[in-house]
């Protein structure tokens, strides 16, 4: 990823490290591994928490918590699918 925020390199690492510690990569498209960075740092900053940018907020604090990322259904999208619904994190090929 070029021209990235602190903030957006922080989260790519911390994004990076998770994967690796579950035997997965990031997304190889630079361009949509980009976005979802984006997304997850502007939710951050916005609603304080790093919500995953593919799934919509209901507003409500306490349900909104399960899609917080890395979001409760990632674990089982990488198993089941390949990937997690934001693409942010793939089986490794």
């Amino acid at each position: 990823m070029t021209n990235t925020t602190h903030e957006e390199a922080e989260m790519l690492r911390w994004a990076r490290e998770y994967a690796e510690n579950h035997g997965w990569i990031l997304n190889p498209d630079e361009k949509q591994l980009a976005t979802v960075i984006r997304g997850l740092v502007r939710n951050r900053n916005k609603f304080g928490r790093a919500y995953c940018p593919c799934r919509l907020r209901s507003g409500d604090e306490e349900k909104d918590k399960a899609i917080e990322c890395p979001c409760i259904y990632h674990k089982d999208e990488v198993e089941n699918q390949g990937a997690c619904h934001c693409h942010l994190y793939f089986q490794k090929p």
